[in-house]
């Protein structure tokens, strides 16, 4: 079953702030394999200009993917997650995330669209932080395979 186009410019309301730790970041550069200091060591971050460690840009895609669980999660949407498949990831910086950051999401279906039988589905996800201020855009596509043919 095709996914309901009306959807595309949907909003979903912003997330519960996300608090960005020092250690989940250090984690999430071990995990990764990126020793970039910045990642790691407060004084290093300074000395770039940042007032505290700094993630890996990858880092915000926990927090906005999680996030899209939420239009994911849309009955009235009609997708059947066991088929979805991630297609693409991309990001747009206003700043680097900061440890003690406190996160929010607001996720936007932009567009809906059927090539070959699957559903693609585009997902923004802007970041703001405590202050209100821009800090990333994320964009996920999820694909929704068709159904085999019974």
């Amino acid at each position: 079953m095709a996914l309901d186009q009306s959807f595309a410019g949907r909003s979903y309301p912003p997330t519960e702030p996300y608090e960005v730790g020092r250690e989940k970041i250090r984690e999430f550069a071990e995990a990764v394999g990126d020793a970039n200091p910045a990642y790691t060591d407060v004084e290093a971050a300074k000395a770039l200009g940042h007032p505290d460690v700094i993630a890996p840009p990858t880092f915000v895609f926990a927090i906005t993917f999680k996030a899209a669980g939420e239009v994911v999660a849309d009955p009235l949407l009609g997708l059947d997650y066991s088929r979805v498949v991630h297609g693409d990831q991309k990001f747009a910086y206003s700043r680097p995330v900061r440890a003690g950051d406190r996160l929010t999401v607001t996720s936007t279906i932009e567009t809906i669209r059927s090539m070959a039988g699957n559903d693609i589905l585009d997902i923004r996800g802007e970041v703001h932080d405590q202050n209100g201020e821009h800090v990333v855009t994320a964009w996920t596509k999820l694909v929704a395979r068709a159904a085999e043919e019974a």
